[in-house]
């Protein structure tokens, strides 16, 4: 679950004098970002907010905070589920909310404003803003700026497609469009609920059911331009081949693309990830590792010419972008850390030229435990939005980082035992040289997925710490392997008597699971 901001902490007094300007530059510290995010003062101003732009007789329950990201010199973004309850109803739902706090020099905080207000009144028309009045405002005094879905001027679609109306009438029109012949006469009437509403990125949708006993849900994901039709093509043709070749592993089939909204619909997914069973690791884990390797491999033969036109994406591309944007934060609040991730993604470009290269393949693009769910029937590969051509190694590497991260995360042992169970399905039919990148991806991939550690994460200085040092120690065994001399690490002994004396139960308590480290 997300970090509740109904949870009083102890906030020094100096917190409140900290300048608000010096904590979003590139002076950033640490202890202004997580005030920012865990605080008092600031909680107060986002329900206080809140609760004014709510209509009567409505409530406002606790703000959950689900994910933050931070921007040195620009802002600093964090998104809540805030709990409502109108009068009438039973229990209380959740709204998705977006809080950002802006610097003087962020040249976009201006940039939007006409479209936000026609899009906001279309909400209020449509009746999809209720229970609140208004669903954008400002503090300036706090340089403070929020929005509440389904607000958003990149995404205008997202008003219709929270309207339950456009969504029967949406859904009726895919499932006559389709093969599929609807259970029940669907379909019916839905409730919409925003599961990922992050403005001016991406957004997800469910739909779900309300007039038949079981139910039925449907995922929809919001996109721009033609990524969405591409989305659809690949998704489809990645599950026919896995339905062929995935030994019983199959990928979850869209529904249906709906290009004058840029959507795509998806069925429900049955089970639960993978992520959640690395939590507690126990029977049922090595099988489908091994499953999801060998599909994996299987994944890695769908031949380009049948996907489709797909981005080529190389290794220096993703060092490049691992440099530019995915660890801008990391420096700016940790400072030491700073050359010890130029050191490394330095010493992975000269490692990478003496690797024999291999043809780019069909990859995931993000296979990690999330994206790899479990049920009584069997396993499904989800979200291949990010689907490339590239080196196949930078998928195996990828999820070998991802399972470093949990195991950072919750603190257990065992992480080579895992990997091994994963390689056992993926490396009997792979060349050796394809494990070795694999091992170097992992080490730059570790840097990029640093950024998950959530920012609001008391921990978060000493977990990051452990995750760049977890990459130079990758970077360390494969440097041997090819013998190499190790280079030695940037960063000194990491000080673990901060957590020595805490059970494994409250570390695991203390963190935040389903998606915060997504």
């Amino acid at each position: 679950m997300g970090f509740s901001i109904g949870t009083e902490h102890s906030v020094p007094t100096r917190m409140l004098a900290l300048n608000l300007a010096d904590g979003l530059s590139g002076r950033a510290k640490l202890e202004v970002i997580q005030w920012l995010l865990l605080s008092r003062a600031p909680r107060k101003a986002l329900r206080d907010q809140l609760t004014g732009l709510l209509s009567a007789p409505a409530t406002l329950g606790p703000c959950r905070l689900r994910r933050a990201r931070f921007k040195p010199g620009r802002k600093l973004t964090a998104y809540y589920d805030a709990l409502v309850h109108v009068e009438g109803t039973d229990g209380y739902r959740p709204r998705a909310i977006a809080v950002t706090w802006r610097s003087d020099r962020d040249e976009d905080q201006h940039g939007g404003t006409a479209d936000l207000s026609g899009i906001q009144a279309e909400a209020l028309r449509q009746g999809v803003a209720a229970p609140f009045r208004q669903l954008t405002a400002d503090l300036p005094e706090r340089s403070m700026h929020l929005e509440i879905s389904p607000l958003d001027a990149r995404f205008p679609q997202l008003v219709r497609l929270s309207d339950p109306r456009h969504v029967h009438d949406m859904l009726a029109g895919a499932y006559a469009a389709s093969d599929r012949t609807p259970d029940q006469a669907r379909p019916g009437r839905y409730a919409v609920t925003a599961i990922r509403y992050h403005p001016g990125q991406r957004h997800v949708l469910r739909y779900d059911r309300l007039d038949v006993a079981k139910g039925e849900t449907v995922l929809a994901k919001l996109y721009t331009g033609e990524d969405g039709a591409r989305a659809f093509r690949v998704a489809g043709r990645a599950a026919d081949w896995l339905a062929e070749h995935g030994e019983g592993v199959t990928a979850v089939r869209p529904l249906a693309y709906v290009a004058e909204d840029a959507v795509v619909l998806y069925p429900r997914v049955v089970g639960a990830p993978l992520s959640e069973r690395l939590q507690r690791p126990g029977a049922g884990v090595a099988e489908c590792l091994e499953r999801a390797g060998a599909a994996l491999h299987a994944l890695h033969h769908l031949p380009p010419a049948v996907a489709g036109p797909l981005k080529l994406h190389d290794f220096a591309a993703e060092v490049s972008e691992i440099a530019r944007e995915a660890s801008d934060h990391i420096p700016a609040l940790l400072p030491s850390v700073g050359p010890a991730i130029e050191g490394l993604l330095a010493r992975a470009g000269e490692l990478h030229e003496r690797l024999s290269p291999e043809p780019p393949t069909f990859t995931h693009g993000d296979f990690k435990s999330e994206h790899i769910w479990a049920a009584p029937g069997g396993f499904t590969f989800i979200d291949f939005d990010g689907c490339r051509l590239a080196d196949p190694a930078y998928d195996v590497g990828k999820f070998l980082a991802d399972l470093q991260l949990w195991f950072t995360a919750y603190d257990q042992e065992g992480l080579e035992q895992v990997q091994e169970q994963f390689l056992a399905g993926y490396a009997p039919r792979a060349p050796q040289e394809r494990l070795l990148r694999a091992r170097l991806y992992e080490a730059v991939q570790l840097v990029k997925i640093a950024r998950r550690v959530p920012l609001f994460d008391r921990d978060w200085a000493a977990l990051t710490k452990q995750v760049i040092r977890r990459a130079q120690a990758v970077m360390n065994d494969l440097e041997l392997t090819l013998g190499l001399p190790a280079t030695p690490s940037f960063l000194g002994f990491l000080d673990w008597s901060h957590n020595r004396h805490r059970t494994r139960r409250e570390r695991r308590r203390q963190r935040c699971r389903k998606g915060a480290w997504g």
